[in-house]
């Protein structure tokens, strides 16, 4: 039998009647001789749910206590898939992370998976019976129950498809595929038939929410192949893998994500050791940095600049203000900025990329507070409430005219 594993996300699962769309859909797939390992999230906007209840009862959650809280969720939807589809005929048992085998670190919240000994699952395969497994969650060598962080059951499904050696990962959602922008900002998107992964890790990263990036890491990591697609038709979505169709089009899209806040450090002295020791404590305070650039020209004070999203404002601030403290530098916190992002092969050889977004970006007046670029990707930092309006600017230009002029 071909082994499949299939994540379904919150909205494929936010109602009962979805809940049950699933269920026909696994057990369809079941009887066209699969084995199946099922990745589930948890439905709808339950873990915001669980989020908002813990804040009410407490004004900092031990992250221990909320790791115990959210995998409540994906628990949930992984019982009533199960029981969902054995009322249909088919035989389903469900898992927990730690039952399944994922093995993390112990960072409480945003941990990374180490290992995945998924002997339960294999042994559940020989009897013939569908697998569910809850994302998002682990369990560390400490025997301690963690969470994956936001697009955690992605990475969940991923390491599980690589550790069976699956053919493929179907990651289902709510749209059908990847688009040249958020489909829901500009109509003119269009769906991708495929990405490669150095892409999609690039869109996944600056904010195209469909795909966690993490996930796409370890997809790219392991060669394993994503199907993006809707959890409500039959219709193929997106693959992403190391060898894409090539479409002929260099630019694949245009990613943004919004809720970050800038952070500076001015005159921090010999900024490469500042900025060893910052990011030293970023990194042990789990901190995911979108943007970062230092400056040390000899006119200037050494400064640091970092984008990070608003909920780790509060820490971000603390270990700055610690750092700023230690060399005489000073902290500024520009709230309400966002990231847009240009991603494409071969944006480097196009010697007019550059001055064309910054043209863009003018005539919608918008004044970039950083920028930064790769072989792929050239990304700007910019007021939150001019993002939108970037974005649809930014596809009709380098996206909707080019695809005019080639055809």
């Amino acid at each position: 039998m071909t082994l499949v594993v299939q994540k379904y996300g919150g909205s494929s699962l936010a109602t009962v009647e979805r809940l049950t769309k699933v269920a026909e859909r696994v057990v369809a797939a079941r009887k066209q001789g699969n084995d199946l390992v099922v990745v589930v999230s948890a439905m709808g906007d339950t873990t915001d749910e669980l989020l908002e209840l813990a804040s009410r009862v407490s004004r900092s959650p031990a992250t221990r206590e909320l790791d115990m809280l959210l995998t409540a969720g994906e628990r949930i939807s992984m019982a009533l898939l199960s029981m969902a589809i054995n009322d249909r005929g088919c035989e389903a048992i469900s898992f927990t992370g730690s039952q399944s085998g994922i093995i993390t670190d112990s960072m409480h919240t945003r941990a990374r998976i180490v290992d995945v000994k998924a002997f339960r699952i294999s042994e559940e395969l020989a009897r013939g019976r569908v697998v569910i497994v809850a994302g998002f969650q682990g369990v560390s060598s400490a025997k301690e129950v963690t969470t994956l962080g936001r697009g955690g059951s992605d990475t969940t499904a991923v390491a599980l498809a690589s550790a069976f050696r699956a053919t493929e990962c179907e990651i289902f959602t709510d749209v059908d595929g990847i688009y040249t922008a958020d489909p829901r900002i500009v109509e003119e998107a269009r769906k991708l038939d495929a990405v490669s992964f150095e892409e999609m890790l690039e869109l996944s990263a600056s904010g195209a929410g469909v795909v966690h990036h993490s996930a796409v890491e370890l997809a790219y990591q392991y060669n394993m192949p994503l199907h993006v697609r809707s959890s409500f038709s039959s219709e193929r979505g997106t693959m992403v893998s190391s060898n894409p169709v090539n479409d002929g089009k260099r630019i694949r899209g245009i990613a943004h994500t919004g809720g970050m806040v800038l952070v500076t450090l001015r005159g921090t002295g010999n900024s490469g050791l500042a900025a060893e020791s910052l990011f030293r404590r970023l990194a042990e305070a789990a901190v995911e940095v979108r943007l970062f650039s230092q400056s040390v020209l000899p006119s200037e004070k050494d400064t640091l600049l970092l984008a990070v999203p608003k909920s780790d404002e509060k820490v971000v601030r603390g270990l700055c203000e610690s750092q700023a403290s230690e060399c005489g530098a000073r902290v500024e916190v520009i709230p309400g900025v966002g990231l847009v992002s240009i991603v494409g092969g071969g944006l480097l050889s196009m010697g007019v990329t550059s001055s064309e977004i910054f043209a863009v970006l003018n005539s919608i007046q918008v004044r970039p507070f950083a920028v930064s670029s790769s072989a792929i990707t050239l990304s700007c930092l910019i007021p939150e409430e001019k993002l939108e309006q970037a974005v649809r600017e930014l596809h009709r230009v380098f996206v909707e005219e080019r695809q005019a002029l080639a055809t």
